[in-house]
């Protein structure tokens, strides 16, 4: 299967999960707080940090990396949402959920990714 192939496949499920599960997150709570991308972007980070581990210390294929790695959580995570939902917080006038959803997406982040990287 070509590169392009296994990340559009990768793509075509993370995509409407991303969707799905952020409406589910989001249906289950009432707060003002975007629980369901920070959910999804946080998930996606860890099984990043799995797959890169995992192709780079594990000999895994490179075509685990394309598929899950950039086509799954290519498609499952979402940057341009989270700045959105950052202004939006910002604009309502809730800077402090603001600045705990940068802190939170980034810092979870990275410690999940470098916690997959550290299983693999």
């Amino acid at each position: 299967m070509t590169a392009v192939a296994l990340v559009f496949l990768g793509g075509a499920v993370g995509a409407p999960l991303r969707y799905l599960s952020d409406r589910w997150v989001q249906a289950r709570h009432r707060l003002r707080f975007p629980l369901g991308t920070l959910a999804v972007n946080l998930v996606g980070c860890a099984v990043l940090g799995l797959v890169a581990g995992g192709v780079a210390r594990a000999s895994w294929s490179v075509n685990v990396q394309l598929l899950v790695g950039t086509g799954f959580c290519g498609g499952l995570t979402t940057f341009s949402t989270f700045s959105v939902e950052v202004l939006d917080l910002l604009q309502g006038r809730l800077p402090g959920r603001a600045a705990l959803y940068v802190l939170l997406s980034t810092a979870a982040g990275i410690a999940l990714a470098a916690g997959g990287w550290a299983i693999a």
